[in-house]
């Protein structure tokens, strides 16, 4: 139980190669917030990490190789999480937005691309009080997954590095 049953620096590459791994699957998976996980999202993340565990532990069942692996995930997911912070790092691991509505028309080849489809859209202009879609300005998937939407009817006030709309009314 307190023994290793492999090196430690082992578990530690092995820990280190598969989050890295997964942090890259999952950022080509797509803009997609974690709150909107479909059931099958789900199922694919469980049995990912079903998976990849014996890829992480090796031959290792100990406690203190766990203990390695645990310190070791949650250490480099501090160090990431601190990368982040810097812009260059963070266009690696944040997609752009994405434009997928402009002046009223759907822009189907980018919806296609991401993923998204009208429902999705036309739910998040209700959310945003728009009801139709020539009402529409600009809509946006955002990095985070939510979709932003412009009402036609916006005012725009440039700032110096943004741009505001103000809803009319």
């Amino acid at each position: 139980m307190l023994h290793f049953g492999t090196a430690p620096w082992d578990l530690v590459v092995r820990s280190v190669v598969i989050y890295v791994a997964l942090l890259a699957a999952l950022r080509l998976f797509g803009k997609r917030e974690v709150g909107q996980f479909t059931l099958y999202d789900l199922v694919l993340v469980l049995l990912v990490a079903n998976a990849v565990q014996p890829a992480v532990t090796g031959p290792d069942t100990s406690l203190v190789g766990g203990l390695v692996i645990v310190v070791t995930l949650v250490g480099l997911n501090f160090v990431i999480s601190r990368l982040d912070r810097s812009p260059r790092f963070h266009r690696l691991l944040a997609p752009e937005p994405t434009v997928i509505i402009r002046d009223g028309k759907f822009l189907t080849d980018r919806l296609r691309r991401e993923g998204v489809d009208a429902e999705e859209v036309e739910t998040a202009m209700r959310e945003h009080g728009v009801d139709a879609l020539s009402e529409v300005k600009l809509a946006v998937l955002e990095p985070d997954g939510s979709i932003s939407i412009v009402p036609s009817d916006a005012k725009m006030t440039r700032t110096r590095r943004r741009v505001r709309y103000h809803r009319g009314g």
